[in-house]
């Protein structure tokens, strides 16, 4: 397997260093004949190792966030003798889960970016740290193995946890939130990705250009730079930092000719 060979075609140095990476646990996997993962990928590298692993016909991998609708994911790669039966009696090993629990008077006054910036502010490593699940009473945060104990341990350092119950859980145990949507009405000129952008993320055209050219847009867990892409009924739409919106209904239109949209956005 001729690494700089696979990877030519990729212009991101950031990229290749993903992918490369991916490489490696391929061959270790198959030189060790055992199961290895990568630390969490982000979304867009998510769909980035995705189109790649199709790309290069690899098919022994899976992408496991700790539950179905995670967003950040490990990558596990497995020799053929293995089966889902076997992997998922081996998902305790790869993801932990560290629950804290808020004292009486905190509760309900965290969100995520509350227990995210407590990670960032302690300097570890963002990729070690997947979904974090946020509750009234508290958080699941969801990290690999290794480093499981140095978070639980970190954690209490900081004010806003230093009264706070902490422990680590297995990934069975997860408290995953319930799913809350709200319906909002929005009205486009046509169903241009960068029309819905501007709209759903309150903003202006040129911005939501912008927006999608940084790469943090996604349509059905698939990163798109495309500004024309036309979206249609029960596209999954998400806008890193502004939220995750599903269009439900075209409502008819307006008399200037432009589109009333029925989306669902997940609170």
């Amino acid at each position: 397997m001729d690494k700089q060979q696979l990877l030519k075609d990729y212009k991101k140095q950031e990229d290749k260093i993903c992918l490369s990476q991916v490489l490696d646990k391929i061959e270790f996997s198959k030189t060790r004949d055992k199961i290895e993962y990568t630390d969490f990928l982000d979304m867009y590298q998510v769909a980035l190792v995705e189109n790649f692993l199709r790309k290069i016909k690899f098919e022994n991998y899976q992408l496991y966030g700790g539950y179905e609708e995670a967003e950040r994911k490990i990558l596990i790669v497995y020799p053929e003798k293995y089966d889902e039966q076997m992997l998922q009696k081996n998902y305790n090993k790869m993801i932990k889960v560290i629950r804290i629990m808020l004292p009486e008077e905190e509760k309900g006054n965290y969100s995520h970016r509350n227990y995210l910036g407590g990670i960032v502010k302690l300097g570890l490593k963002r990729e070690k740290v997947g979904d974090i699940i946020v509750k009234e009473e508290g958080a699941d945060i969801l990290t690999v193995e290794d480093f499981s104990d140095i978070l639980k341990q970190q954690l209490p350092s900081l004010t806003r946890f230093e009264t706070s119950k902490i422990t680590i859980e297995e990934i069975q145990n997860l408290q995953k939130r319930e799913v809350k949507v709200e319906e909002i009405k929005i009205i486009v000129p046509s169903l241009r990705l960068d029309n819905f952008v501007s709209d759903l993320a309150r903003t202006s055209r040129s911005k939501a250009v912008q927006i999608i050219n940084q790469e943090r847009v996604f349509v059905n867990g698939q990163n798109e730079t495309k500004v024309s892409k036309l979206l249609k009924l029960n596209d999954k739409l998400t806008i890193r930092g502004k939220g995750r919106f599903v269009i439900k209904e075209f409502a008819g239109t307006t008399r200037s000719g432009r589109t009333v949209v029925v989306i669902e956005k997940y609170v």
